[in-house]
């Protein structure tokens, strides 16, 4: 099965780089190129494609403002936006996956990963690695205070779905959590979609940034081992 590509960045040598590396990939067509955020939004509605290669930082409107609109049209079902960072601003980052981006990369990310990241994306899966989430996650929630999601929002989910989410906002994806909590994989998948559906988000990088909001991921903590939160 081919995945369908858009490419957004303002950045010719990135763009056409970009462009090269996906047209070289076996499973990855290329439907269109875009410099800027509003040619994305254009060219998202006429191409239709299953995965948005987003860049932050581009003129007339950038990455966000972009996905935001992008997600926001009729689509069904909607495309999966990889965003690209310089990673210079941890706040964009965050912003991008409140507005639902499924995941980020860095630019230096090498270009087997970049190829294996769009196939991730286009599966479903989410591109919130530990190390990055962690990073970008926390720098913004010990400078900013965010109370878009209360703590009592999280009463409506279950004790397995409040663990489930706790792990995906460690970035754990679903085959290791299923592994932590000695569950299939496609049970720990009905939980991350039954708690998205009770807190109202749209996707799983949403989930992260909610987790964080709530309190219910303490910036700075991580998961052990065995399980336990430190």
């Amino acid at each position: 099965m081919t995945t369908r590509v858009l490419v957004a960045d303002d950045q010719v040598l990135i763009r056409t780089g970009l462009i090269a590396l996906f047209g070289a990939a076996p499973g990855i067509e290329v439907v269109g190129e875009a410099e800027n955020g509003a040619r994305a939004v254009e060219l998202a509605a006429a191409t239709r494609p299953e995965v948005i290669v987003m860049d932050i930082r581009m003129p007339v409107l950038d990455g966000i403002a972009a996905t935001q609109q992008i997600l926001a049209a009729p689509t069904e079902p909607p495309p999966r936006i990889l965003v690209l960072t310089t990673f210079d601003l941890d706040e964009y980052v965050y912003r991008a996956l409140g507005a639902g981006a499924a995941g980020f990369l860095l630019k230096e990310t090498p270009p087997d990963r970049i190829v294996a990241a769009v196939h991730a994306v286009a599966a479903g899966d989410v591109l919130i690695t530990p190390s990055i989430t962690h990073r970008l996650v926390e720098t913004y929630s010990l400078h900013h205070k965010v109370n878009a999601v209360d703590r009592t929002v999280l009463s409506a989910l279950t004790a397995r779905e409040t663990e489930v989410l706790r792990l995906v906002a460690n970035g754990l994806s679903n085959a290791q959590i299923a592994q932590r909590l000695v569950l299939s994989e496609s049970t720990v998948k009905t939980h991350v979609k039954n708690l998205m559906g009770k807190l109202g988000l749209s996707s799983r990088a949403q989930a992260v940034v909610a987790a964080y909001e709530s309190g219910l991921v303490v910036p700075g903590s991580t998961v052990s081992n065995s399980g336990s939160t430190r």
